[in-house]
């Protein structure tokens, strides 16, 4: 299997707070340099574009030690907004046993961004008992939190920072290989990998690129984030905090819960309502930019909603009336670059697809993005307050 050829080799994809003697974070990367636009397109920056991009560059050069003791991200789901989203729908739901399985998640990716699976062969009982491990880590004494998982970025426990995001531990394989009271947690994130896998190989062969996990099974990590928000009698839901760059997330659903997703370039969430003991499966921006914009994607992890908790009969476990979120993020090594897997095939395609739209801009040619250093967007977007923009969009052509 993929997740344990990739295992050995955790060490050089993410760093390991595990072994680790301090808890420092790690410095950040010299922000890229922003794209020279054309004289011809002056006109379209606007003055609030302008200064959202200053206030970017600003937090982003920021070292650890002073950048965003509380990270500047306003929650758009509080009570007082969640009206104001539509009522929630039901992704489109792919059986991986369907002969058409391949057809119908890349007309769903391509779509939406999102979907669910069905058929995918992980028993309920496994992703409960991974719940319940990971909500005994969230009862852990704040010390033996920080102890066991030192905070080293993108990884370790990250305590609750007052700005709604609630108290969320980054795990790679072997946070939860060392601990053995974290088995099931550690069964489950292998299968929901496998699942990934499965996906990422679907959406290649359709889009039509080199799967680079198939090549090199290496070449992928994985980060398991535990989340909790607790409930509150208004209702409150949380923001969408602790963005990372992946290509596909994937989440379990043991319960009927609605969740809410950010599709898209825009700041306007919808809503949805995943079966019970399917997996939720999100594009992320990475999946983006290797289908050069032909996938959707969805920013962010999906975010549960508090409010339809209150007498949930399984959140009784451990005395606990906290919110656990599961969500695998099939992700790169920090020292990769992101950019478009294209190949002839598609080249052409958005060839044509440029002539008929008589786009007139210079350069860029046929690929829709730059080239990407991960480090430097991962450490953008975690830190970034999300509102302000697509952060994909200083890579455009």
């Amino acid at each position: 299997m993929a997740a344990s050829s990739s295992a050995a080799h955790d060490q050089h994809n993410l760093p390991n707070p595990y072994s680790a003697a301090t808890t420092t974070a790690a410095p950040p990367p010299t922000p890229s340099a922003q794209p020279n636009h054309s004289h011809n397109h002056h006109h379209l920056t606007t003055s609030a574009s302008m200064a959202a991009d200053t206030l970017s560059r600003l937090l982003t050069r920021l070292p650890p030690s002073l950048s965003l003791p509380a990270r500047l991200r306003p929650s758009p789901l509080s009570s007082a907004a969640a009206p104001f989203v539509a009522p929630p729908t039901s992704p489109p739901l792919i059986t991986l046993t369907n002969p058409n399985a391949s057809e119908l998640v890349l007309s769903a990716a391509s779509d939406h961004g999102f979907f669910q699976l069905a058929g995918h062969g992980i028993a309920p009982q496994l992703a409960e008992s991974a719940e319940s491990e990971s909500l005994a880590l969230f009862e852990l004494p704040d010390d033996r939190k920080e102890m066991q998982f030192p905070r080293n970025w993108p990884l370790g426990f990250e305590a609750d920072e007052e700005d709604g995001n609630g108290e969320s531990f980054w795990l790679d394989d072997s946070a939860t290989t060392e601990l053995t009271s974290l088995s099931s947690l550690r069964e489950l994130t292998h299968a929901l990998e496998r699942v990934g896998l499965e996906v990422v190989e679907m959406l290649a062969r359709g889009v039509g690129f080199e799967n680079p996990f198939k090549e090199d099974p290496t070449r992928f990590c994985s980060v398991m984030v535990l989340s909790e928000s607790e409930t509150t009698s208004g209702g409150e839901t949380p923001s969408g905090g602790g963005f990372y760059p992946y290509v596909v997330g994937l989440q379990y659903q043991i319960r009927s819960q609605k969740r809410f997703l950010l599709p898209g370039s825009g700041s306007e969430w919808v809503a949805v309502l995943p079966e019970v003991e399917s997996v939720l499966v999100t594009v992320g921006d990475i999946g983006q930019v290797w289908s050069n914009g032909k996938l959707k994607k969805v920013r962010g992890r999906a975010v549960p909603c508090l409010e339809e908790l209150g007498n949930d009969k399984k959140r009784s476990n451990l005395g606990s009336k906290r919110n656990i979120s599961m969500t695998l993020l099939l992700t790169l090594p920090l020292e990769s670059t992101i950019s478009p897997l294209v190949s002839d095939k598609q080249l052409e395609y958005c060839r044509e697809e440029k002539e008929e739209e008589d786009d007139e801009k210079e350069g860029g040619g046929s690929m829709k993005f730059r080239s990407i250093e991960m480090e430097d967007y991962a450490w953008r977007v975690y830190h970034e307050p999300f509102l302000f923009k697509d952060p994909l969009d200083r890579y455009r052509f």
